[in-house]
């Protein structure tokens, strides 16, 4: 059996921003995901200027796809309103295989199936034993399985379904595009990003859907008919991925002894927008820090809305180094 100081379960934006801190301070870290990198992940793939000063990037020197908008196009019903803002939006596909890459661990591909503590620590599949071990794969988290209650955090109409798909197409509108149908528990997107490649998506929360008699395929449908009436689509998009996770969880249990969940694992995407990408990354500084210092590991200080990153950019950023200029 091999020891190791530190197991991360989970290769998103979670467990490789956590590896990097831990990495950075010389802690001894594997890292195990059950999928092969880079990965296929339909993302929006939205990018706060919080998130870029969070993980030191210097947009003009990041080698792969990224989108800057200064404006946000919001639909509601039949009024168009132009919010200014300053937002990113890259491809999850090469954004998780370069913050894996960059945070220089051990990773294996691995599906952890069974994780059982002694008083030494963590036992994984038999085969590591570890001091320390970060949940962060996600909805589905093996480490949330094994040692936290299903439970808790998780009330059922916290649970949103979305549908999306991102693939090459001419770029009719260069312009992120939200819409807020009336009848729909949730918004609708359309967001271009380098490369000739769009995403589009929709989604809302489950329970709503449910109770008005309606699919989350249903709202698929209409946006795909929106889009191509009003050409922003050249033709179909093909067939697009559902999966389900949740809103920020209230009262969530996200520690026990040394096992921590972080990310999608601990519930944490904002509860107006379900923005995903910036509270995972702050949750898996957060645990790092905790780890490094002993102290205790609280997510009270991620956002919980997405609201002030919108309406007042510049001020969620304000604090790039020198490597970072941005505005």
């Amino acid at each position: 059996m091999e020891f190791v100081d530190v197991v991360i379960v989970g290769g998103g934006p979670a467990g490789s921003t956590c590896a990097w801190k831990l990495r950075d301070a010389g802690r001894e870290v594997v890292l195990f995901d059950k999928q092969e990198f880079p990965r296929p992940k339909p993302c929006a793939g939205w990018v706060t200027p919080r998130v870029i000063r969070d993980l030191h990037i210097d947009v003009s020197r990041y080698p792969h796809t990224v989108a800057r908008f200064d404006r946000l196009h919001l639909h509601f019903g039949p009024h168009q309103f132009r919010l200014p803002t300053l937002q990113y939006a890259i491809r999850r596909s090469e954004f998780d295989h370069w913050l894996l890459h960059r945070a220089g661990v051990t990773v294996h591909r691995r599906s952890v199936t069974h994780i059982r503590e002694d008083r030494t620590g963590f036992i994984i599949d038999d085969a590591y034993r570890c001091t320390f071990l970060v949940g962060a794969g996600g909805t589905h988290c093996p480490v949330r399985r094994a040692l936290f209650s299903e439970a808790v955090g998780r009330p059922p109409d916290s649970q949103i379904t979305a549908m999306e798909a991102e693939f090459p197409a001419p770029v009719v509108e260069k312009d992120c595009h939200l819409w807020f149908p009336k009848d729909m528990p949730g918004y609708s997107w359309y967001v271009p990003k380098g490369s000739g490649c769009v995403n589009i998506g929709v989604g809302g929360k489950s329970r709503e859907m449910e109770a008005r008699g309606k699919t989350i395929r249903h709202y698929w449908d209409d946006l795909v008919r929106l889009l191509l009436d009003d050409s922003y689509l050249e033709g179909g998009p093909g067939e697009p991925m559902g999966y389900v996770y949740y809103l920020r969880a209230r009262n969530a249990s996200v520690k026990r002894g040394h096992a921590y969940l972080i990310g999608d694992a601990a519930c944490l995407a904002t509860r107006d927008m379900g923005e995903g990408i910036g509270p995972a990354v702050r949750s898996g500084i957060l645990a790092a820090e905790a780890i490094l210092k002993g102290a205790e590991y609280s997510i009270d200080s991620v956002p919980k809305y997405s609201a002030f990153d919108l309406l007042f950019p510049r001020a969620a950023g304000r604090r790039h180094t020198q490597r970072e200029p941005l505005f």
